[in-house]
């Protein structure tokens, strides 16, 4: 399967037309059709219906796996580049949960920080735009986080934290010692993909419910916490990254922020100094 023709599979879908794919691709409209056709061809599937430009049955499969196999072939040409490369510069990619009073005092050296959820870090360190990552989530403790398979990367256990429910003021169980999520099930929660995404939480949790309320798009966690002190939603943070609200210990099930540090094979140098930190 030629990966230009995956690539250009992906981008068709994403793009939902194969005009913007065109152009996205810096491609003519008429060779976006072509590989698309010849992609089908080679699998013996119709993979795209053309009016409207949705992916079929096939297609949605194939879907699942271009973006691991993308993924893996910019991994390895970064990984090949490693070798020979000079390092001016230092790239750290990081959840903002991620980013502890310790976590930030070992990043000496670091010329870039780029806030990313875990899945988008892990893949910056494998495509070489960061070369160390603290990817974040919610985990069982001691349990890794379930990050995306990127190739012969390095991955370890930074930190875990204890979690805590943010209610405001007033509320019914804001006098609980602690609190059992299952219990919390049918309440508002405050929709924060990029600080606790709420589908990594019900995964976790093994739980179904957790109705999104209001849906923050930053990364900010003091701002979800503000959100959930005003009553727009619940919302579940490290005790530390909750500066206002009520917070209430998280009993049941056991889960923990977890952050892990991921990298690639790392010469001597500035990046191997802040990894000795970090694990310090």
């Amino acid at each position: 399967m030629d990966p230009h023709l995956l690539r250009t599979f992906v981008t068709v879908v994403a793009e939902g037309s194969f005009s913007a794919a065109a152009d996205r691709l810096g491609y003519t409209q008429p060779a976006v059709s072509q590989q698309i056709a010849a992609l089908e061809a080679d699998l013996g599937v119709p993979l795209l219906t053309r009016r409207p430009v949705r992916p079929t049955r096939a297609g949605e499969r194939l879907l699942e796996h271009a973006g691991p196999l993308l993924l893996r072939l910019r991994a390895a040409r970064a990984d090949v580049a490693r070798l020979a490369a000079q390092p001016r510069t230092l790239t750290v990619a990081a959840g903002p949960l991620a980013l502890t009073a310790g976590t930030t005092a070992a990043l000496a050296g670091v010329t870039t920080l780029r806030i990313a959820g875990a899945a988008a870090a892990v893949a910056l360190v494998a495509s070489g735009e960061a070369d160390l990552a603290l990817a974040d989530g919610p985990a069982a403790p001691s349990d890794p986080l379930n990050l995306p398979d990127a190739g012969p990367l390095t991955t370890v256990g930074v930190r875990e934290e204890e979690l805590v429910v943010v209610l405001p003021e007033g509320h019914p169980l804001a006098g609980r010692a602690g609190l059992r999520l299952d219990d919390l099930a049918d309440a508002l929660w405050v929709d924060a993909p990029e600080v606790m995404p709420l589908d990594r939480l019900r995964a976790v949790a093994r739980l179904e419910g957790l109705r999104p309320g209001i849906r923050y798009e930053g990364h900010d966690p003091a701002v979800a916490a503000r959100l959930a002190a005003a009553g727009h939603g619940l919302t579940l943070l490290p005790a530390s990254a909750a500066p206002c609200g009520v917070r209430v210990p998280l009993v049941a099930p056991r889960i923990v922020h977890r952050v892990e540090l991921v990298h690639a094979a790392l010469p001597p140098g500035p990046a191997a100094e802040v990894v000795r930190a970090l694990m310090s």
